[in-house]
């Protein structure tokens, strides 16, 4: 019994698994399917296939959960397969940490601005030590003028409306400052006209005395302007003003 349990002892994991398993009336699907785990598991234990298996801490945990099916003790189990000659797993549940690069790479940003900052000193030197002349300031451009500096055009002159009333037969001459004639013609006794035009208005009566004039509904006076035959020769502004009128050369008045 003891060289029996010593050649149990020096079995495989991979063959206590396989026989305990048989021992136990079970397939490798059913123990799989009782597991919940995957056929192929089952058979890369009792290949010793662990490498298809994964990390270190997979196959343990597979090996437990086998070994407590079959009855088989897990930490015997688990004790023959450390003391085997298997390689190391990679930890797959934990990622390494990148060291830090040399102290080489840190000196490249401050030997940079180093070179940066020499780069211009020299240009500033430069430009201060270089004989030439030195760019002078834009003059400032003289302001625009603005709208109320301009001079306003003068806004044209209102018409002026002249009303005549005649009450004996008189000639009339109406002249605007345009020097368009607005007027002229021999008027009989109770006739009237009213005009417009831009002032001053130039009015010549031949019969003044007979003549009511009336400007803007203004009356006016020709007092003053009456001539000793009876005419008159007058200018006439917007506001009604009257003064004598200057002779025109050009029709002989």
């Amino acid at each position: 019994m003891a060289s029996e349990a010593g050649g149990e002892q020096r079995c495989g994991t991979g063959a206590r698994l396989r026989g305990a398993r048989e021992n136990k009336g079970l397939t490798v699907a059913q123990a799989a399917e009782t597991l919940h785990v995957d056929a192929r598991t089952l058979e890369a234990l009792e290949a010793e296939d662990f490498a298809a298996l994964g990390a270190d801490v997979y196959v343990r945990g597979h090996l437990r959960r086998y070994a407590e099916l079959i009855g088989e003790s897990p930490a015997e189990l688990q004790e023959l397969y450390a003391s085997g000659a298997h390689a190391p797993r990679p930890d797959l549940t934990r990622i390494p940490r990148r060291e830090p690069a040399g102290g080489a790479p840190r000196l490249v940003v401050p030997a940079l601005l180093g070179l940066v900052g020499f780069a211009l000193l020299a240009l500033l030197w430069w430009l201060l030590t270089t004989p030439g002349e030195k760019p002078r300031p834009l003059a400032a451009a003289p302001p625009a003028p603005s709208a109320a500096d301009e001079a306003a055009p003068a806004a044209p002159a209102r018409p002026t409306q002249l009303a005549l009333k005649f009450s004996a037969l008189s000639w009339v001459e109406v002249s605007d400052a345009t020097g368009r004639r607005l007027l002229q013609g021999l008027y009989a006794p109770g006739s009237a006209r009213t005009l417009s035009g831009a002032p001053p208005l130039r009015v010549i009566l031949g019969n003044a005395p007979a003549v009511t004039l009336r400007v803007n509904d203004q009356a006016v006076t020709l007092a003053g302007l009456v001539r000793h035959d009876g005419s008159a020769r007058l200018l006439i502004d917007g506001d009604g003003r009257t003064t004598p009128a200057p002779p025109r050369l050009a029709h002989g008045d």
